[in-house]
């Protein structure tokens, strides 16, 4: 099953005739009713971002989280965190912006430092009714603008996008991203990321090769004692649990939602024999990698 999707693959799936050439080295960006999308989406990470208004009701599946929604929302979607949305059977109204990573850096370091954007942050946010019907007027003159033949209709939706952004922004605040870091900061921030790089594994034949926190240390040129300090410091959490946690998450999704076998798994996950991958999991989960498997979809 395949675990990660680009905007040309995604096009194929919904049978959308792209009137110009996409690659990621052109800003792109797009607009569609989510009805456009029938059915299930399948559970990958995306190679491009998005922004959806889900008015219908279904089940969220985002990294290791899953959430049951009734009411109507904005999810903000990376190209580091698979997902998946499964309609209830209703009607799926709505709409939804997808772009790629040349876009965002294309002239935009508001959309580049946005917090819901970043590791570690809230990506799916409820709306008031008031809300909504802002966002969803902004999305409707995307969509007119989206089908026009202005030489500068990119720059126009991107600030449609932009006023969708800060109609959740007024609505929750965030700490600000331009506060100066101190040094654990700096590092901790270094770590969560390069942690984040490593996944998702979307290959058989990919193997994690960063496994502890030495490997981390050394990647980042400090000892793993001061490596260690700072992440403590900075999240409450110990390296080796960031590591242990995110590699769990990871082992949710390919046991869940690919047909790898369970030793396969376990030797992209790094670790050399399938009995060292089935203790560690049933150490941080109490259930064997095996239990879970039954479970998949």
């Amino acid at each position: 099953m395949k675990l990660r999707e680009d905007i040309i693959e995604f096009y194929d799936r919904i049978h959308y005739d792209a009137q110009e050439v996409v690659s990621q080295d052109r800003p792109h960006i797009n607009v569609f009713e989510r009805s456009s999308c029938i059915g299930s989406m399948p559970y990958s990470r995306r190679d491009y971002y998005k922004v959806t208004l889900i008015q219908g009701k279904g089940t969220l599946e985002y990294a290791d989280k899953t959430f049951e929604i009734k009411q109507s929302a904005l999810l903000f979607s990376t190209p580091k965190i698979p997902y998946r949305w499964k309609g209830d059977g209703g009607e799926q109204p709505g709409w939804f912006c997808i772009f790629n990573e040349a876009f965002v850096k294309k002239q935009d370091d508001f959309l580049y430092n946005l917090p819901m954007f970043q590791i570690g942050t809230d990506k799916l946010f409820y709306l008031t009714e008031e809300t909504e019907s802002l966002i969803s007027v902004l999305f409707k003159e995307m969509v007119v603008e989206n089908s026009s033949n202005y030489q500068f209709k990119q720059e126009i939706l991107r600030s449609y996008l932009h006023l969708i952004i800060h109609q959740v922004i007024k609505s929750k605040p965030f700490a600000s991203n331009n506060f100066e870091h101190n040094a654990s900061e700096r590092l901790a921030m270094l770590f969560l990321e390069l942690l984040e790089r490593q996944f998702p594994i979307d290959a058989i034949h990919n193997q994690l090769t960063l496994k502890s926190a030495k490997d981390y240390a050394d990647r980042l040129s400090v000892h793993t004692n001061h490596l260690n300090r700072a992440v403590k410091e900075i999240t409450g959490e110990t390296t080796s649990y960031h590591i242990s946690n995110r590699i769990i998450s990871e082992a949710n999704g390919l046991l869940r939602y690919t047909n790898w076998p369970i030793s396969e798994v376990a030797y992209s996950l790094g670790f050399e024999y399938p009995a060292y991958f089935n203790n560690f999991y049933k150490k941080h989960t109490g259930k064997t990698p095996r239990e879970i498997r039954k479970l998949a979809v």
